[in-house]
């Protein structure tokens, strides 16, 4: 199981626009570093929570002890998740 606060810690750059919106990130589970995050609070309705989603998915993917995210409320779209597969394996074969 991942700790919850790792996960809360590596939001990055996401958690200053969190704080300004009144935004929320509420770690669901971690279970098999399947991490399931409910965005709440300023998130509920806002047109910016799929950019906001692929940022931390994006942060979260790149721990090892991720295996993957999921968004409780869908707010990752399949292309953005896709997207960012794809950027991290370039920096994977990259490096």
């Amino acid at each position: 199981m991942v700790d919850k606060q790792l996960i809360l810690d590596s939001v990055g750059p996401v958690q200053a626009v969190l704080d300004a919106h009144d935004g929320i990130v509420n770690v669901v589970d971690t279970t098999d570093g399947i991490i399931m995050i409910s965005l709440e609070g300023g998130c509920t309705g806002c047109g910016s929570t799929p950019m906001t989603a692929m940022q931390i998915y994006y942060s979260l993917m790149q721990l090892d002890e991720v295996n993957d995210v999921v968004f409780q409320n869908g707010e990752l779209p399949e292309y953005m998740r896709q997207f960012i597969d794809e950027k991290l394996e370039n920096e994977a074969d990259d490096s």
